[in-house]
């Protein structure tokens, strides 16, 4: 994982919790008396927003793991709930890379590996653009020389 994604997370979960309390915000000084429970669920929301956006990136940073053998592609993800995941390079049928606009932003990627099953793609987060090119050829590569019908 490259630093940066600790910073792609944190920009994540503030955007989210901003498209959350921004409107209770604006319904909060539009009515002339806002009932107490409006404020509270406000103040609750700033609140958790603050230290899940505080939190949850660097907590991500310290577990997110992977790595390619000739193989297997391993991964290991979640904060809350961790997940290790182990795709057999000769069950991949697609390896693609996304970049969304903060990852073009800060010069990231994610490598999805889709395979056979049914737990669905293994996606590798928070790469730097170049890692995660490398690591397509790399993985293509190994795949078209792996016997099997990525089946």
């Amino acid at each position: 994982m490259s630093p940066k994604s600790v910073l792609l997370w944190t920009m994540q979960a503030a955007v989210f919790w901003l498209v959350l309390f921004v409107p209770q915000l604006i319904v909060f000084l539009l009515v002339n008396e806002p009932p107490t429970w409006e404020l509270a669920l406000m103040i609750a929301t700033l609140v958790v927003g603050v230290l899940h956006t505080a939190v949850e990136p660097s907590w991500r940073y310290r577990v997110h793991r992977w790595e390619t053998t000739p193989d297997a592609v391993y991964t290991l993800s979640g904060w809350l709930n961790q997940e290790w995941r182990v795709a057999p390079v000769s069950r991949i049928q697609t390896i693609d890379t996304k970049r969304g606009p903060f990852q073009q932003m800060l010069g990231l990627a994610t490598v999805t590996v889709t395979t056979a099953s049914a737990a669905g793609p293994v996606e590798i987060e928070g790469l730097d653009h170049e890692v995660a090119q490398q690591l397509v050829v790399e993985l293509t590569n190994t795949t078209q020389a792996t016997p099997g019908d990525a089946t």
